[in-house]
C-alpha cells in the first residue's frame, strides 16, 4: 500500500476522485492542509500540526467539521495502518465543497491522505535566491498554510531547479530574508542560531520553533531577527528547519560555499531525541 485516505468516514487505498469540478475550494482556492510526518515510528509535534489545519482553515473562513484531537487520532490510526518502520507523509485538509467566490456554510469536507515518502538523506542542500517573493499579510492569507499560497513556491523552485539547485530563497516585499520556499532558514554565526524573525510574510514553521525551544534548552543563544542577503552569505553555517526533511545542511548559496556546521548538527541530534518522545 502506497498512500490512504479517509474522506466521509471511510478509509480508501490509493487516491480517489473526491473533489468535484465546481468544488468551491478547486475553483477559487480556499483550501487549507497540514503535514506531519512518521518515521522511526515516531510522530513529532502531530497534535501541533493538527491544531494549525483549524487555525488555518479560519483564517479562510472554511467551518470546522472536526476537532483537532479527532484529526490526530484518524492520522494515528492510518499510520498503523502501515508497517513497522514505514516512513510517511501524514496530511489532513480541509476545503468547501459548495459555493461560489466565498466557501458556502456547512459545506467544509475533511480529507486525511497518508502516503509512502522516505526521509532525505541528511547531505548538504544548494539553494538559490528567487526572483519570486513571498507576499505580505495584506495581499494574501499568510498566516494560513492554504493551497492558494504555494503556485509561487512551486514557480520558485521549479526555477531553482532548472538552474541546478535543490531549493529556493525567497525574499519578502522589503527585500529581506523570509524562508525557502518549502522550509524556514537558519544562520549560523560566532555560535549564534539566527533565524528571520516572523513578520507574517511566511509560517513560523512548527519544526522552527521547535528547533529554537532544543537549542535553547542546549544552552545554545537563538535570535531571531530581520535578515539579509549580506547576513546569509556571511554566516558561518546554513540550514533550513521543515516538515519534509525535518533538519537539513545547507551547503550552497548561488556560488558561496558553507561548511556542515556546528549548530546544524546541534539541531538534528536535538530533533531526533525530541521526535522518540513521541511515539506513534
Amino acid at each position: 500500500m502506497d498512500s490512504l485516505v479517509y474522506a466521509e468516514g471511510t478509509w480508501h487505498e490509493g487516491d480517489p476522485p473526491l473533489i468535484g469540478a465546481l468544488s468551491q475550494s478547486y475553483m477559487h482556492g480556499t483550501a487549507v492542509f497540514d503535514g506531519a510526518r512518521l518515521f522511526n515510528d515516531c510522530v513529532p509535534d502531530l497534535g501541533r500540526h493538527c491544531e494549525r489545519l483549524l487555525r488555518s482553515a479560519a483564517v479562510m473562513g472554511l467551518d470546522q467539521p472536526v476537532d483537532a484531537a479527532t484529526v490526530e487520532s484518524l492520522a494515528r490510526e492510518g499510520a498503523r495502518r502501515f508497517e513497522t518502520g514505514a516512513e510517511l507523509y501524514i496530511r489532513p485538509s480541509l476545503y468547501a465543497a459548495r459555493g461560489f467566490l466565498t466557501p458556502e456554510p456547512g459545506s467544509t469536507r475533511f480529507l486525511l491522505s497518508l502516503m509512502r515518502m522516505a526521509m532525505p538523506a541528511a547531505h548538504g542542500r544548494s539553494i538559490t535566491v528567487s526572483p519570486y517573493r513571498r507576499p505580505g499579510p495584506d495581499m494574501a492569507p499568510t498566516e494560513a498554510k492554504a493551497s492558494c499560497l504555494y503556485p509561487n513556491g512551486s514557480r520558485a523552485l521549479q526555477d531553482a531547479e532548472r538552474r541546478g539547485f535543490d531549493n529556493a530563497l525567497m525574499l519578502d516585499g522589503d527585500g529581506n530574508v523570509a524562508e525557502l520556499a518549502s522550509a524556514n532558514i537558519w544562520l549560523g554565526r560566532n555560535g549564534v542560531a539566527i533565524t528571520p524573525v516572523w513578520n507574517r510574510t511566511f509560517l513560523n514553521g512548527i519544526t522552527k520553533l521547535r528547533v529554537s525551544s532544543l537549542l535553547s534548552e542546549r544552552g545554545i543563544d537563538v535570535v531571531e531577527k530581520t535578515v539579509s542577503l549580506d547576513d546569509v552569505m556571511g554566516a558561518d553555517e546554513v540550514f533550513s528547519t521543515g516538515n519534509w526533511g525535518k533538519v537539513l545542511p545547507i551547503t550552497r548559496v548561488d556560488d558561496h560555499e558553507f561548511p556542515v556546521g556546528p549548530l546544524y548538527r546541534a539541531a538534528r541530534e536535538a530533533y531526533w531525541a525530541y521526535a522518540e518522545t513521541e511515539p506513534l
